[in-house]
Parts: structure tokens; C-alpha cells; sequence
């Protein structure tokens, strides 16, 4: 017997989706016309329409006379997930390794199961720099992180130069005895590093974009 928001439509699934995410970045809820714009729905009757539908299933409770009048109601299936530091997206910059990271989180921002799926241990981490802009990971965005010690060829990943000391957000590309680390930005260089001097932490698995 499948749960409620099994039985949702795609479209009614990615309003409450977009409603949990706006909620974990902005502490507040969206409004009717945030909601149209970021969902990409034709009009307000059509944003409230579903969410109607939303409130029939018991998902959100509404407040018409008021702007944001939106609660989400069992918000308890949320996963908090702590924000461990910043990633450079540029040139590699000095954080903690991952043993450090968990000692005291920045923030934890609730994110909703939908966009991340249930994998344990997950972790975010701020970007500086534009260095993946081309990959739509820009300058203050959140990249959700899975710990791992290998990824796929091509795959954006959180990677410790030890040599350096030092961590950087890029695609990962291992050419035998050098690993290219490859940025998303046409204007940028990659960089080669001798296969043994890098550390695989982690993939990424989500962003979530600076609205501002």
C-alpha cells in the first residue's frame, strides 16, 4: 500500500517539492506567484488548483488571506542535513578533511527525501567560485555531497590534494598515472595531478541554487 505522495501527480509532486526546498532555504514559505515561476506552471489558477489537491491529502494546510499562508503539515519525513564547510569551485582552497568537517556544522538545511533519496551520511557544502557555472553549480550555491572513495569517469566530485592540503569541487577524470580535474567553465584551464596525490571524498548528488 503505497503512501500518500506516492499517489500524487508529477506536477503536484514537484509543487511540494519545490514548497519543502524554498522552505529549507528561506525559513519561510513560498508564495502563490513563487511558486508558479518556479515550478513553471501557466497561471495562479493552476498553482492553486493543486494545491488544493495538496491540502485535500493532508500534505500542506493553506491560509488564503495571507501572502504566504502555506504550513506543511508532517514535516518530521524532512532529513537535516548539516552544511560541514566551503568547497572552492576555482582554485583548490584549504578546508578541513572529512574527519574535521563533522566536529561543527555551519547550518543544517532540511531537505525533502524526493531530491536526495535516503542515503545516509550526506553532507553540504558552500561553493566559491565559477569554476562549475557551466555545470549550473554557481558562486553561493549548496552541493549536497555522498561520502565515497571512488566515482564515475566524468563525475563532479569533492576532491583533497594532499600534497596541497587543500580540497576543490570538479569533474574527475583519471588518465593513467594523472587525474584530470576538469572544470565546467569554458574561460578555465583543468588541472593535472599525479593519480596518487588525489583523494576522492565524495559525489555530488544535488544542488541547491542561490536564489539571490
Amino acid at each position: 500500500m503505497g503512501s500518500i505522495e506516492d499517489k500524487l501527480s508529477a506536477r503536484q509532486g514537484r509543487i511540494l517539492d519545490f514548497i519543502n526546498q524554498f522552505y529549507a532555504e528561506k525559513g519561510y514559505p513560498p508564495s502563490v506567484r513563487d511558486i508558479v515561476k518556479g515550478c513553471h506552471l501557466s497561471s495562479t489558477s493552476v498553482a492553486h488548483y493543486n494545491l488544493k489537491a495538496l491540502e485535500r491529502r493532508g500534505l500542506i494546510r493553506r491560509q488564503a488571506e495571507i501572502s504566504r499562508g502555506l504550513e506543511l503539515i508532517n514535516r518530521k519525513d524532512k532529513l537535516e542535513i548539516p552544511v560541514m564547510g566551503y568547497i572552492a569551485a576555482g582554485k583548490p582552497i584549504s578546508v578541513p578533511q572529512a574527519d574535521g568537517w563533522a566536529v561543527s556544522p555551519l547550518e543544517y538545511i532540511e531537505v525533502s527525501p524526493r531530491i536526495v533519496g535516503n542515503r545516509p551520511n550526506l553532507y553540504g557544502l558552500m561553493v566559491k567560485g565559477t569554476s562549475m557555472v557551466d555545470a549550473l553549480v554557481g558562486d553561493g550555491d549548496l552541493v549536497i555531497v555522498e561520502p565515497a572513495r571512488e566515482v564515475d569517469n566524468g563525475q563532479m566530485a569533492v576532491i583533497w590534494l594532499r600534497s596541497e592540503e587543500k580540497t576543490t569541487l570538479k569533474k574527475f577524470y583519471p588518465e593513467g598515472t594523472m587525474v584530470r580535474l576538469q572544470p565546467a567553465n569554458s574561460r578555465m584551464k583543468p588541472i593535472y595531478v599525479a593519480a596518487g596525490d588525489v583523494e576522492i571524498q565524495g559525489r555530488i548528488i544535488a544542488v541547491i541554487r542561490k536564489l539571490v
